[in-house]
């Protein structure tokens, strides 16, 4: 790992937290992500199960955890299984968790081997009443591919049958949507490189620079500062394809009078950062750009404001839709007749406006947490008005992280530019 060594104390709360809520005589297990293949004999990049390593911390393919706090033996109520090394292993993949490494990252004192887990399953089920499993529960997955939790939860089910199996999920998207001390420590760590990196391309980009371009110098910066690398794809959209909402293709010379739509963030720990910022490529907004970028300006600035305990975000979303739905109007975008009549259920505004405004924000970008729960303390979210007018080839999006407080809510990325004159004024320095 690139990333410096996390305090443990902050998984040791993480379990202590899950134990809590679990039933009487339960066991929980987690499982780390399978290894991808790519191609030939070569796999993805490994990325770990985002429970497992809010549990853990440790990052690491063919990890298993064991959570089973009433059983009789202390020492299994939490066993830590990681892979077993050799000298083949060594030489090939490089060096892997020793038991006493596991044991001072994850604060967990039993280390097993995970060829060993098969073994002792059965014992530790027959001590169990109830068997807590995870899935990738997330609300936006569809996917046909039977990863390896459900694999395992499937394999769990056909071996012991007689057991009641519970979802761990709706705990999991409970904790992990607040966020402790230490954890907003290390997403603060990955707004502070993804600023960096913001900084540099202002100093960067001009006419004729391609957006593969400006994506490197990205990188270059999360890399260079102990980040992992992006936490999603970096969206690099120039010209007429900042109004496509998750371009990739970053393959484009920026031209002069060209809008310049960057949305990315590092990803430092596992814990993602997450910025849209809209510049001109030749370092001055046009009269209507800066039109259209100071309503999404001030619709960011409304919004921001609404992220507060209590609010529910199917409520705040709609709130944010009546207000950018005044901004078209003013920029002549709608028509306040035709808004007076228009289908609740259908808002003309989603024709310009056509994305959600917040969505959680932690160890994964598009992080887990109950939408139909009101908001509290601890919670981080993204702020991320838009308006996207494919006609005049200009979409513009400004997006902050923004965390939820007892009081105002706290703007984590306040110290990054977002003023159009402060843009032009660092980009013609």
């Amino acid at each position: 790992m690139k990333y410096t060594p996390i305090n443990p104390d902050l998984f040791v709360q993480n379990r202590a937290r899950f134990v809590k809520e679990m039933q009487p005589n339960a066991i929980a297990i987690f499982i780390a992500n399978d290894e991808m293949p790519r191609s030939a004999d070569s796999f993805f990049t490994f990325r770990q199960n985002a429970d497992l390593f809010y549990l853990t911390g440790i990052d690491q393919e063919q990890t298993i955890l064991v959570l089973f706090p009433n059983h009789p033996l202390p020492a299994n109520r939490e066993i830590l299984f990681i892979r077993r090394t050799n000298e083949h292993i060594a030489v090939w993949e490089g060096h892997k968790y020793t038991i006493q490494e596991a044991r001072q990252t994850s604060g967990i004192t039993n280390i097993q081997w995970a060829d060993t887990f098969e073994s002792i399953l059965p014992s530790l089920m027959y001590e169990a009443q109830t068997c807590y499993l995870n899935l990738n529960e997330h609300a936006r997955m569809h996917t046909s591919v039977p990863d390896r939790e459900l694999r395992f939860a499937r394999e769990m089910q056909q071996n012991f049958p007689l057991h009641r199996f519970k979802r761990s999920a709706p705990i999991m998207h409970q904790l992990r949507s607040i966020k402790s001390d230490i954890e907003l420590a290390l997403m603060g760590k990955a707004i502070h490189i993804t600023e960096k990196a913001f900084r540099r391309v202002l100093s960067f980009v001009k006419p004729g620079v391609h957006e593969y371009e400006i994506e490197a110098e990205i990188q270059h910066e999360y890399l260079i500062n102990r980040a992992t690398g992006p936490a999603y794809n970096s969206i690099i959209a120039s010209g007429k394809d900042s109004c496509i909402l998750h371009y990739n293709n970053n393959n484009k010379q920026c031209n002069d009078g060209d809008i310049l739509l960057m949305d990315f963030g590092a990803d430092y720990a596992n814990y993602a950062a997450d910025l849209s910022r809209t510049i001109p490529v030749n370092g001055r907004f046009t009269p209507r750009q800066k039109d259209v970028y100071n309503a999404v300006l001030r619709t960011f600035h409304f919004a921001k404001s609404m992220l507060r305990p209590g609010t529910l975000i199917e409520e705040y979303h709609k709130e944010v839709g009546k207000f950018v739905e005044a901004e078209l109007i003013q920029l002549n975008l709608l028509n306040a007749a035709d808004v007076a009549k228009q289908d609740p259920d259908k808002p003309l505004y989603k024709k310009y406006f056509m994305h959600g405004t917040s969505h959680y924000l932690g160890i994964d970008v598009h992080d887990v947490g109950n939408r139909y729960v009101p908001m509290q303390p601890g919670m981080v979210f993204t702020c991320e008005p838009g308006i996207y007018i494919p006609d005049e080839n200009l979409g513009i999006r400004l997006e902050n992280d923004i965390l939820v407080t007892h009081d105002n809510p706290i703007d984590l990325m306040a110290s990054i530019p977002i003023e159009a004159a402060e843009i032009e004024e660092l980009m013609n320095r």
